[in-house]
């Protein structure tokens, strides 16, 4: 039986990030992964393909010059699923020969197979042929993910009615879609897709969409949404999945309404990939939705066994589970670790993007601090004239008291790297000064952070 200080099990980012780091202190490592190629959801399902897919759609479509030339503008006249799946294979393929050359330099092992555990410092992998090995360590991380969860009763083909794992693998697109699900996968995919000129309806059953959000970035957001067409179904739920023909599919509602399209994506949560774990064997017992518990240094009710990514919860973002797994290895080898959590930036890869960090009105209001608030539109700069911006918001939120910047909301092109520089300027301690009497590069999108603090500078009290 091989022994290593420290097992991970999956290897998404989470994964990755944990491995390398405690190798990187001295401890042999194992990275073990049930899928042939490393990488995890993040890479296969999620974040890269997704994000992968929205660029390939933007260039195809033409979308960034449409300001110019007009809706009608295309840099290719027929886009077919087949030129979208080119694109990401490319991508999956460098991405994965990039992860798996940083865990040999790093001297990691990598153990493709099924991992289980027996008691809290064994476990057994199961390899795809059947054949099965025990190791030991003295330290357990588990980042296996998330999947989609798949309502009972739904007739799921993986052709018209799919999730966001099916997505990735449709031979044709849809003249019409209906996305069940208005979280950020769901507005994610809604407008990537109603970015190709397909007919989109959003379905929730929730009041409001994306909540966490600052309402007016949201009301902006759907402004767009709805400018292009897409229907938007909040505080609906689906009663019942009908398939009408080979090519139409039927949504019952509970308010009576019936909708039709091509295909139904089901963007409507996720679970923890935890079921197979033999979580029994060590004392653990996942939630409901296959999530685990953790504490501030992401152990587990068992002291050598930690968890990251997904698999525990919010914010379920891969840069900040990059970041859980890297904090847990180091304190699971006796190093002080100096992530920081308390004010991470949030963003939402929709056509527009959406990026946030810090407060919101509604949380300045429950909190009751005193604030102000900077706004300036994409297209009153200079730089958004010459890349034919008609959207875009930036919205900065001051406090009265003592000026500093404790939030910062975007909606627009660039949105998630702009965000970093609010980010920057609050972890520091910035105030509106910074922005006001600073010099920013002209043209450019990041001028309007000066044009915002100069908004709320005229409001400011005397």
């Amino acid at each position: 039986m091989e022994k290593f200080d420290f097992i991970v099990i999956g290897s998404g980012p989470a994964g990755q990030r944990a491995a390398i780091q405690a190798a990187k202190l001295g401890k042999s490592v194992a990275l073990i992964e049930m899928h042939t190629a490393v990488g995890g959801n993040c890479l296969h399902t999620g974040t890269i393909p997704s994000k992968t897919l929205r660029e390939t759609v933007l260039y195809l479509t033409g979308w960034r010059q449409r300001g110019f030339y007009g809706k009608s503008y295309r840099v290719k006249e027929r886009i077919t699923a087949q030129d979208l799946i080119q694109r990401l294979d490319i991508t999956t393929r460098h991405e994965i020969d990039i992860i798996q050359h940083q865990l040999y330099r790093n001297g990691v092992t990598s153990i493709v197979g099924k991992a289980k555990f027996l008691d809290p410092n064994t476990i057994t992998v199961m390899d795809h042929e059947g054949n099965k090995a025990k190791y030991e360590a003295k330290k357990f991380m588990i980042s296996v993910g998330t999947s989609p969860i798949q309502p009972p009763n739904t007739p799921f083909d993986g052709k018209r009615v799919l999730d966001s794992d099916h997505i990735l693998e449709i031979d044709e697109l849809p003249r019409t879609m209906i996305v069940v699900g208005a979280g950020v996968i769901g507005v994610e995919y809604a407008s990537i897709y109603s970015a190709l000129d397909i007919d989109v309806i959003l379905v929730d059953g929730r009041e409001e969409m994306l909540s966490f959000l600052d309402r007016e970035i949201i009301d902006e957001f759907k402004h767009h949404l709805r400018d292009r067409g897409v229907a938007i179904r909040m505080g609906e739920t689906v009663e019942k999945v009908e398939y009408l023909d080979k090519k139409r599919v039927k949504l019952f509602l509970s308010s009576g309404k019936q909708l039709r399209a091509d295909m139904v994506l089901y963007a409507a949560g996720r679970q923890g990939n935890t079921a197979d774990l033999g979580l029994e064997n060590v004392g653990l017992e996942a939630c409901p939705r296959g999530m685990l518990e953790v504490n501030e240094h992401y152990v587990t009710k068992v002291k050598n066994i930690y968890a990251a990514g997904d698999v525990v919860g919010f914010p379920s973002l891969a840069s900040t589970s990059m970041e859980q797994g890297r904090h847990a290895a180091c304190h699971a080898f006796g190093k002080t670790p100096d992530s920081r959590f308390s004010d991470f930036p949030f963003g939402i890869y929709a056509v527009p993007e959406m990026s946030v960090i810090g407060l919101t009105e509604k949380d300045c209001k429950e909190k009751g601090i005193g604030y102000e608030v900077g706004e300036a539109r994409f297209r009153e700069t200079s730089r958004g004239q010459i890349l034919g911006l008609r959207e875009g918001l930036l919205k900065l939120i001051f406090s009265l008291d003592d000026r500093r910047l404790i939030g910062v909301h975007i909606v627009g092109e660039g949105a998630t790297e702009l965000i970093h520089i609010g980010q920057a300027v609050m972890q520091l301690g910035g105030t509106m000064d910074y922005f006001v009497e600073n010099v920013f590069n002209y043209p450019t999108l990041a001028e309007a952070y000066k044009i915002a603090a100069l908004h709320a500078w005229n409001r400011f009290p005397d």
